[in-house]
Protein backbone atom coordinates (compact mmCIF):
# COMPACT_ATOMS: atom_id res chain seq x y z
CA UNK A 1 0.00 0.00 0.00
CA UNK A 2 1.25 3.48 -0.83
CA UNK A 3 2.36 5.68 2.05
CA UNK A 4 -0.31 8.35 2.55
CA UNK A 5 2.22 11.06 3.34
CA UNK A 6 4.21 10.27 0.21
CA UNK A 7 1.08 10.49 -1.91
CA UNK A 8 0.09 13.79 -0.30
CA UNK A 9 3.54 15.27 -0.86
CA UNK A 10 3.35 14.15 -4.49
CA UNK A 11 -0.02 15.83 -4.93
CA UNK A 12 1.26 19.03 -3.32
CA UNK A 13 4.27 19.03 -5.64
CA UNK A 14 2.02 18.55 -8.68
CA UNK A 15 -0.13 21.47 -7.48
CA UNK A 16 2.95 23.70 -7.21
CA UNK A 17 4.09 22.79 -10.73
CA UNK A 18 0.56 23.36 -12.07
CA UNK A 19 0.48 26.82 -10.51
CA UNK A 20 3.83 27.47 -12.14
CA UNK A 21 2.55 26.44 -15.59
CA UNK A 22 -0.54 28.60 -15.02
CA UNK A 23 1.63 31.59 -14.13
CA UNK A 24 4.02 31.18 -17.06
CA UNK A 25 1.21 30.80 -19.63
CA UNK A 26 -0.77 33.67 -18.12
CA UNK A 27 2.37 35.79 -18.39
CA UNK A 28 2.81 34.83 -22.04
CA UNK A 29 -0.79 35.66 -23.00
CA UNK A 30 -1.28 38.67 -20.70
CA UNK A 31 -0.74 41.38 -23.36
CA UNK A 32 -3.50 39.93 -25.57
CA UNK A 33 -6.21 41.80 -23.68
CA UNK A 34 -4.01 44.84 -22.95
CA UNK A 35 -2.46 45.74 -26.31
CA UNK A 36 -4.45 48.95 -26.81
CA UNK A 37 -3.63 50.56 -23.42
CA UNK A 38 0.00 49.39 -23.68
CA UNK A 39 0.44 50.88 -27.16
CA UNK A 40 -1.23 54.13 -26.13
CA UNK A 41 0.86 54.50 -22.97
CA UNK A 42 4.20 53.59 -24.56
CA UNK A 43 3.62 55.48 -27.82
CA UNK A 44 3.72 52.58 -30.30
CA UNK A 45 1.22 51.13 -32.76
CA UNK A 46 -1.00 48.17 -31.93
CA UNK A 47 0.96 46.12 -34.44
CA UNK A 48 4.24 46.94 -32.73
CA UNK A 49 2.74 46.17 -29.34
CA UNK A 50 1.79 42.76 -30.75
CA UNK A 51 5.50 41.89 -30.64
CA UNK A 52 5.01 41.47 -26.89
CA UNK A 53 3.12 38.27 -27.73
CA UNK A 54 5.11 37.10 -30.75
CA UNK A 55 8.64 37.50 -29.40
CA UNK A 56 8.30 35.40 -26.22
CA UNK A 57 6.85 32.51 -28.22
CA UNK A 58 9.74 32.49 -30.68
CA UNK A 59 12.31 32.79 -27.88
CA UNK A 60 10.61 29.94 -26.01
CA UNK A 61 10.93 27.68 -29.05
CA UNK A 62 14.69 28.19 -29.05
CA UNK A 63 15.09 28.17 -25.27
CA UNK A 64 13.37 24.82 -24.64
CA UNK A 65 16.01 22.57 -26.26
CA UNK A 66 18.92 24.86 -25.39
CA UNK A 67 18.09 24.91 -21.68
CA UNK A 68 17.52 21.17 -21.66
CA UNK A 69 21.13 20.79 -22.78
CA UNK A 70 22.65 23.69 -20.83
CA UNK A 71 21.12 22.71 -17.48
CA UNK A 72 23.26 19.58 -17.33
CA UNK A 73 22.84 17.74 -14.04
CA UNK A 74 21.42 20.69 -12.08
CA UNK A 75 18.62 19.93 -9.63
CA UNK A 76 15.39 20.52 -11.59
CA UNK A 77 13.71 21.95 -8.49
CA UNK A 78 16.28 24.77 -8.44
CA UNK A 79 16.10 25.23 -12.21
CA UNK A 80 12.32 25.67 -12.07
CA UNK A 81 12.67 28.08 -9.15
CA UNK A 82 15.20 30.14 -11.10
CA UNK A 83 13.00 30.26 -14.19
CA UNK A 84 9.92 31.36 -12.26
CA UNK A 85 12.07 33.97 -10.52
CA UNK A 86 12.94 35.26 -13.99
CA UNK A 87 9.20 35.64 -14.68
CA UNK A 88 8.88 37.78 -11.54
CA UNK A 89 11.84 39.95 -12.56
CA UNK A 90 10.61 40.38 -16.14
CA UNK A 91 7.18 41.52 -15.01
CA UNK A 92 8.54 43.85 -12.36
CA UNK A 93 10.66 45.51 -15.05
CA UNK A 94 7.66 45.73 -17.39
CA UNK A 95 5.43 47.27 -14.72
CA UNK A 96 8.01 49.95 -13.92
CA UNK A 97 9.26 50.70 -17.45
CA UNK A 98 8.39 53.85 -19.36
CA UNK A 99 9.85 52.76 -22.70
CA UNK A 100 8.68 50.02 -25.05
CA UNK A 101 12.20 48.70 -25.65
CA UNK A 102 12.60 47.82 -21.98
CA UNK A 103 9.26 46.03 -21.90
CA UNK A 104 10.15 44.09 -25.06
CA UNK A 105 13.53 43.17 -23.54
CA UNK A 106 11.73 41.86 -20.47
CA UNK A 107 9.51 39.77 -22.73
CA UNK A 108 12.63 38.18 -24.22
CA UNK A 109 13.57 37.05 -20.70
CA UNK A 110 10.03 35.77 -20.28
CA UNK A 111 10.44 33.69 -23.44
CA UNK A 112 13.44 31.97 -21.87
CA UNK A 113 11.31 31.17 -18.82
CA UNK A 114 8.40 29.87 -20.89
CA UNK A 115 10.52 27.49 -22.94
CA UNK A 116 12.54 26.23 -20.00
CA UNK A 117 9.75 25.91 -17.44
CA UNK A 118 7.40 24.12 -19.82
CA UNK A 119 10.13 21.78 -21.04
CA UNK A 120 11.15 20.72 -17.52
CA UNK A 121 7.72 20.77 -15.87
CA UNK A 122 5.92 18.87 -18.65
CA UNK A 123 7.75 15.63 -17.94
CA UNK A 124 7.85 15.76 -14.14
CA UNK A 125 4.68 13.81 -13.31
CA UNK A 126 6.39 10.37 -13.36
CA UNK A 127 8.91 11.66 -10.78
CA UNK A 128 6.33 13.16 -8.44
CA UNK A 129 3.56 10.56 -8.15
CA UNK A 130 3.23 6.75 -8.36
CA UNK A 131 3.04 5.24 -11.85
CA UNK A 132 -0.69 4.56 -11.57
CA UNK A 133 -1.34 8.29 -11.06
CA UNK A 134 0.98 9.62 -13.78
CA UNK A 135 -1.75 10.15 -16.40
CA UNK A 136 -3.96 12.11 -14.04
CA UNK A 137 -1.03 14.14 -12.68
CA UNK A 138 0.06 15.02 -16.23
CA UNK A 139 -3.49 16.16 -16.97
CA UNK A 140 -3.49 18.33 -13.83
CA UNK A 141 -0.17 19.95 -14.78
CA UNK A 142 -1.36 20.69 -18.31
CA UNK A 143 -4.64 21.91 -16.87
CA UNK A 144 -2.61 24.99 -15.96
CA UNK A 145 -2.42 25.78 -19.68
CA UNK A 146 -6.21 25.81 -20.07
CA UNK A 147 -6.69 27.61 -16.76
CA UNK A 148 -4.43 30.42 -17.96
CA UNK A 149 -6.85 31.08 -20.82
CA UNK A 150 -9.99 30.61 -18.72
CA UNK A 151 -8.92 32.53 -15.62
CA UNK A 152 -5.56 34.21 -16.03
CA UNK A 153 -6.08 36.25 -19.18
CA UNK A 154 -9.61 37.51 -18.34
CA UNK A 155 -8.48 38.42 -14.80
CA UNK A 156 -5.49 40.32 -16.19
CA UNK A 157 -7.68 42.16 -18.68
CA UNK A 158 -10.15 43.16 -15.96
CA UNK A 159 -7.34 44.35 -13.68
CA UNK A 160 -5.98 46.44 -16.57
CA UNK A 161 -9.37 48.07 -17.07
CA UNK A 162 -9.58 48.91 -13.38
CA UNK A 163 -6.02 50.03 -12.66
CA UNK A 164 -4.12 50.38 -15.93
CA UNK A 165 -2.02 47.85 -17.80
CA UNK A 166 0.86 47.98 -15.31
CA UNK A 167 -1.29 46.59 -12.48
CA UNK A 168 -1.74 43.07 -13.96
CA UNK A 169 1.96 42.95 -14.86
CA UNK A 170 2.80 43.73 -11.24
CA UNK A 171 0.26 41.14 -10.13
CA UNK A 172 1.95 38.43 -12.22
CA UNK A 173 5.28 39.40 -10.66
CA UNK A 174 3.81 38.85 -7.20
CA UNK A 175 2.17 35.58 -8.24
CA UNK A 176 5.51 34.36 -9.63
CA UNK A 177 7.15 35.03 -6.26
CA UNK A 178 4.41 33.00 -4.56
CA UNK A 179 5.07 30.14 -7.00
CA UNK A 180 8.80 30.44 -6.32
CA UNK A 181 8.17 29.84 -2.63
CA UNK A 182 5.78 26.96 -3.34
CA UNK A 183 8.29 25.21 -5.60
CA UNK A 184 11.07 25.47 -3.04
CA UNK A 185 8.82 24.27 -0.21
CA UNK A 186 6.80 21.54 -1.91
CA UNK A 187 9.02 19.97 -4.56
CA UNK A 188 11.47 17.29 -3.49
CA UNK A 189 15.06 17.44 -4.74
CA UNK A 190 14.98 16.47 -8.42
CA UNK A 191 18.55 15.80 -9.53
CA UNK A 192 18.93 15.02 -13.21
CA UNK A 193 19.64 11.37 -13.88
CA UNK A 194 22.21 12.58 -16.38
CA UNK A 195 22.83 15.65 -18.47
CA UNK A 196 21.22 16.03 -21.89
CA UNK A 197 23.45 16.52 -24.93
CA UNK A 198 22.56 17.79 -28.41
CA UNK A 199 23.17 14.22 -29.56
CA UNK A 200 20.36 13.02 -27.31
CA UNK A 201 17.92 15.35 -29.08
CA UNK A 202 19.00 14.39 -32.57
CA UNK A 203 19.03 10.69 -31.66
CA UNK A 204 15.40 10.89 -30.55
CA UNK A 205 14.38 12.46 -33.85
CA UNK A 206 16.45 10.15 -36.02
CA UNK A 207 16.03 6.90 -34.14
CA UNK A 208 12.51 6.93 -32.74
CA UNK A 209 9.71 6.90 -35.34
CA UNK A 210 7.03 7.57 -32.74
CA UNK A 211 8.85 10.71 -31.60
CA UNK A 212 9.01 11.88 -35.21
CA UNK A 213 5.31 11.15 -35.59
CA UNK A 214 4.56 13.04 -32.37
CA UNK A 215 6.47 16.10 -33.58
CA UNK A 216 4.58 15.97 -36.88
CA UNK A 217 1.29 15.76 -34.94
CA UNK A 218 2.27 18.71 -32.77
CA UNK A 219 3.12 20.78 -35.84
CA UNK A 220 -0.07 19.90 -37.71
CA UNK A 221 -2.56 20.13 -34.84
CA UNK A 222 -1.18 23.29 -33.22
CA UNK A 223 -0.68 25.09 -36.54
CA UNK A 224 -4.21 24.13 -37.58
CA UNK A 225 -5.68 25.39 -34.32
CA UNK A 226 -3.91 28.74 -34.20
CA UNK A 227 -4.37 29.35 -37.92
CA UNK A 228 -8.09 29.61 -37.18
CA UNK A 229 -8.24 30.50 -33.47
CA UNK A 230 -6.13 33.64 -33.87
CA UNK A 231 -9.04 35.06 -35.88
CA UNK A 232 -11.87 33.54 -33.90
CA UNK A 233 -13.41 36.90 -33.01
CA UNK A 234 -13.93 38.14 -36.59
CA UNK A 235 -14.97 34.62 -37.59
CA UNK A 236 -17.75 34.63 -34.99
CA UNK A 237 -18.92 38.20 -35.53
CA UNK A 238 -18.60 38.54 -39.30
CA UNK A 239 -19.41 35.04 -40.53
CA UNK A 240 -21.83 33.79 -37.87
CA UNK A 241 -23.29 37.12 -36.73
CA UNK A 242 -22.47 36.67 -33.05
CA UNK A 243 -22.82 40.03 -31.23
CA UNK A 244 -19.49 41.46 -30.09
CA UNK A 245 -20.65 41.56 -26.49
CA UNK A 246 -21.33 37.81 -26.50
CA UNK A 247 -17.89 36.80 -27.80
CA UNK A 248 -16.21 37.14 -24.41
CA UNK A 249 -18.78 34.88 -22.75
CA UNK A 250 -18.48 32.32 -25.53
CA UNK A 251 -14.69 32.32 -25.21
CA UNK A 252 -15.09 31.77 -21.49
CA UNK A 253 -17.29 28.77 -22.25
CA UNK A 254 -14.70 27.62 -24.79
CA UNK A 255 -12.04 27.75 -22.07
CA UNK A 256 -14.15 25.88 -19.52
CA UNK A 257 -14.85 23.09 -21.99
CA UNK A 258 -11.19 23.10 -22.96
CA UNK A 259 -10.32 22.45 -19.33
CA UNK A 260 -12.84 19.60 -19.30
CA UNK A 261 -11.32 18.18 -22.49
CA UNK A 262 -7.88 18.31 -20.93
CA UNK A 263 -8.90 16.17 -17.95
CA UNK A 264 -11.00 13.86 -20.10
CA UNK A 265 -8.02 13.13 -22.35
CA UNK A 266 -5.71 12.70 -19.38
CA UNK A 267 -7.97 10.15 -17.74
CA UNK A 268 -8.90 8.24 -20.92
CA UNK A 269 -5.59 7.17 -22.36
CA UNK A 270 -3.88 10.42 -23.36
CA UNK A 271 -1.83 9.71 -26.47
CA UNK A 272 -4.09 6.88 -27.61
CA UNK A 273 -6.83 9.46 -28.17
CA UNK A 274 -4.83 11.51 -30.70
CA UNK A 275 -6.55 9.97 -33.76
CA UNK A 276 -9.93 10.77 -32.20
CA UNK A 277 -8.87 14.29 -31.25
CA UNK A 278 -7.49 14.96 -34.74
CA UNK A 279 -10.71 13.69 -36.33
CA UNK A 280 -12.83 15.81 -34.00
CA UNK A 281 -10.79 18.93 -34.72
CA UNK A 282 -11.09 18.27 -38.47
CA UNK A 283 -14.86 17.95 -38.18
CA UNK A 284 -15.32 21.14 -36.14
CA UNK A 285 -13.06 23.25 -38.36
CA UNK A 286 -14.67 21.95 -41.55
CA UNK A 287 -18.12 22.67 -40.09
CA UNK A 288 -17.06 26.24 -39.32
CA UNK A 289 -16.16 26.61 -42.99
CA UNK A 290 -19.16 24.99 -44.69
CA UNK A 291 -22.23 25.10 -42.43
CA UNK A 292 -24.77 27.88 -42.96
CA UNK A 293 -24.12 30.94 -40.81
CA UNK A 294 -26.09 31.44 -37.64
CA UNK A 295 -25.46 32.57 -34.08
CA UNK A 296 -26.44 29.27 -32.49
CA UNK A 297 -24.37 27.32 -35.00
CA UNK A 298 -21.31 29.47 -34.35
CA UNK A 299 -21.71 29.18 -30.58
CA UNK A 300 -22.17 25.40 -30.60
CA UNK A 301 -19.19 24.87 -32.90
CA UNK A 302 -16.97 27.10 -30.77
CA UNK A 303 -17.85 25.17 -27.61
CA UNK A 304 -17.21 21.87 -29.38
CA UNK A 305 -13.90 23.24 -30.60
CA UNK A 306 -12.89 23.99 -27.02
CA UNK A 307 -13.75 20.49 -25.83
CA UNK A 308 -11.78 18.81 -28.63
CA UNK A 309 -8.72 21.03 -28.61
CA UNK A 310 -8.57 20.98 -24.81
CA UNK A 311 -7.18 17.45 -24.97
CA UNK A 312 -4.37 18.22 -27.41
CA UNK A 313 -1.60 19.30 -25.01
CA UNK A 314 -1.99 16.48 -22.50
CA UNK A 315 -2.51 13.86 -25.24
CA UNK A 316 0.65 14.95 -27.03
CA UNK A 317 2.65 14.95 -23.80
CA UNK A 318 1.36 11.46 -22.94
CA UNK A 319 2.33 10.31 -26.43
CA UNK A 320 5.88 11.57 -26.02
CA UNK A 321 6.32 10.10 -22.55
CA UNK A 322 5.19 6.72 -23.87
CA UNK A 323 7.34 7.01 -26.99
CA UNK A 324 10.55 7.82 -25.07
CA UNK A 325 10.01 6.91 -21.40
CA UNK A 326 13.70 7.14 -20.58
CA UNK A 327 14.13 10.60 -22.11
CA UNK A 328 11.27 12.64 -20.66
CA UNK A 329 13.11 15.97 -20.49
CA UNK A 330 14.69 15.73 -23.92
CA UNK A 331 11.51 14.68 -25.70
CA UNK A 332 9.44 17.31 -23.85
CA UNK A 333 11.93 20.00 -24.91
CA UNK A 334 11.52 18.94 -28.54
CA UNK A 335 7.73 19.02 -28.19
CA UNK A 336 7.76 22.50 -26.62
CA UNK A 337 10.07 23.78 -29.37
CA UNK A 338 7.76 22.58 -32.15
CA UNK A 339 4.64 23.66 -30.22
CA UNK A 340 5.83 27.26 -29.85
CA UNK A 341 6.99 27.50 -33.45
CA UNK A 342 3.63 26.13 -34.61
CA UNK A 343 1.74 28.81 -32.68
CA UNK A 344 3.71 31.50 -34.51
CA UNK A 345 3.36 29.73 -37.88
CA UNK A 346 -0.38 29.26 -37.48
CA UNK A 347 -0.94 32.93 -36.69
CA UNK A 348 1.28 33.97 -39.61
CA UNK A 349 -0.44 31.71 -42.16
CA UNK A 350 -3.87 32.69 -40.88
CA UNK A 351 -3.04 36.37 -41.26
CA UNK A 352 -1.95 35.86 -44.86
CA UNK A 353 -5.16 33.96 -45.68
CA UNK A 354 -7.37 36.56 -44.02
CA UNK A 355 -5.68 39.38 -45.93
CA UNK A 356 -6.00 37.53 -49.23
CA UNK A 357 -9.39 35.80 -48.96
CA UNK A 358 -11.16 36.94 -45.78
CA UNK A 359 -11.75 35.25 -42.46
CA UNK A 360 -13.89 32.49 -44.00
CA UNK A 361 -10.81 30.91 -45.57
CA UNK A 362 -8.99 30.06 -42.34
CA UNK A 363 -11.19 27.25 -40.95
CA UNK A 364 -11.04 25.26 -44.18
CA UNK A 365 -7.25 25.57 -44.41
CA UNK A 366 -7.04 24.60 -40.74
CA UNK A 367 -9.32 21.59 -41.36
CA UNK A 368 -6.98 20.41 -44.13
CA UNK A 369 -4.04 20.44 -41.71
CA UNK A 370 -6.08 18.64 -39.05
CA UNK A 371 -7.07 16.01 -41.63
CA UNK A 372 -3.39 15.45 -42.37
CA UNK A 373 -2.88 15.00 -38.63
CA UNK A 374 -5.57 12.28 -38.69
CA UNK A 375 -3.59 10.33 -41.26
CA UNK A 376 -0.35 10.71 -39.28
CA UNK A 377 -2.03 9.70 -36.01
CA UNK A 378 -3.64 6.57 -37.46
CA UNK A 379 -0.41 5.46 -39.09
CA UNK A 380 1.71 6.29 -36.03
CA UNK A 381 -0.58 4.30 -33.74
CA UNK A 382 0.66 1.17 -35.53
CA UNK A 383 4.34 2.16 -35.35
CA UNK A 384 6.51 0.68 -32.55
CA UNK A 385 8.92 2.85 -30.59
CA UNK A 386 12.65 2.46 -30.82
CA UNK A 387 14.40 1.88 -27.51
CA UNK A 388 15.22 5.13 -25.68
Amino acid sequence: MLDVQVVRRGHAAVAAVTLGIFTVLTAELLPVGLLTPISADLGVSDGTAGLLVTVPGLVAAVAAPLLAVASGRLDRRLVLAGLIGLVAAAHAVSALSGHFAYVLGARVLLGVSIGGFWAFAGGLAPRLVPAAQTGRATAVIFGGVSAASVLGVPAGTLAGELGGWRLPFAGVAVLALVVLGALLLLLPPLPAHRGITPGDLTALVRGNPRVRAGLALTALLVTAHFLAYTFVRPLLTERFGVPGGAVGWLLLGYGVLGLAGNFLAGSRGGGRLLPVIAAGLTAVLAALAVLPAGRVTGAVLLLGWGLVYGGVSVALQSWFLAAAPGSAEAVTALNVCVFCLSIALGALLGGRLVDAFGEGAVPMAAAALALAACAVAVRAARTPSSPS
